[in-house]
């Protein structure tokens, strides 16, 4: 006779007040739970559609007293349009070859991620990452989840210069993209923007309804260029719905 186990219920925790990493002088608190390794993936796409990020394999999404400034959001393909200026990022960016690879973190990628912070983010909660919290941020996981390298095209026959990189998430409805960085000395081409619309064309290629973008937040420089995809959906109370 088989016998069936019960699975773990997810329990949710509440973090400390700590400083808000995106509006000055206000607190934060958040919500997570633990993925569980029998069935993360799942997991990670209900919480996903409920408005939480993923981090290793922890999910959270704030959870503060008297602030609500930070908003889920996702881009909807049905109706997305490839504007002058996005086909424009595009095509500045037609040298880079895609490379799809495990989520395996290399040193090379770590190298870029270190001049990105120093760069884009010298005072924000990540500017302390070492090597080891790198690996676990990539390689910490049960989801189905990968690397996306951007690279030029070689000229020695050996992998081309990496210009940015994306972990991503593959959810049931669509991707998911965890974090992304890239080379910050080559701002001309736009390559923050180049990624998402990227992945809005590998979930087009995939038939995947969404590419989520995790936190926009009005008034923080770091996380307002997200409301520049529209048509943007934003979790509300109701459910998704656009966002004005």
């Amino acid at each position: 006779m088989t016998q069936h186990l019960p699975r773990r219920q997810l329990r949710f925790y509440m973090t400390a007040t700590a400083p808000c990493p995106y509006l000055p002088g206000r607190t934060e608190r958040k919500v997570f739970a633990n993925l569980p390794f029998s069935d993360g993936a799942w997991v990670n796409d209900e919480l996903t559609q409920a408005g939480f990020r993923r981090s290793q394999n922890i999910a959270y999404r704030p959870a503060c007293d008297a602030c609500d400034a930070c908003v889920s959001v996702r881009i909807p393909l049905d109706g997305f349009d490839l504007s002058k200026g996005r086909r424009r990022v595009l095509r500045r960016n037609g040298d880079l070859v895609r490379h799809f690879v495990e989520a395996e973190a290399t040193v090379e990628q770590f190298d870029l991620l270190r001049r990105y912070l120093l760069a884009r983010h010298p005072v924000g909660g990540m500017r302390d990452m070492g090597w080891l919290d790198y690996v676990a941020m990539v390689e910490d996981t049960a989801v189905r989840t990968h690397l996306v390298e951007y690279r030029l095209p070689s000229i020695d026959g050996g992998p081309g210069r990496l210009m940015g990189v994306a972990l991503t998430d593959v959810l049931s409805d669509g991707l998911s993209m965890v974090y992304s960085f890239f080379e910050p000395d080559e701002e001309r081409r736009g390559l923050g923007v180049f990624a998402v619309l990227d992945h809005v064309v590998q979930a087009q290629a995939l038939s995947l309804p969404f590419v989520y973008l995790g936190y926009w937040v009005e008034g923080s420089r770091a996380m307002d260029y997200k409301a520049r995809f529209r048509p943007l959906e934003a979790l509300t109370k109701l459910g998704w719905a656009p966002l004005d």
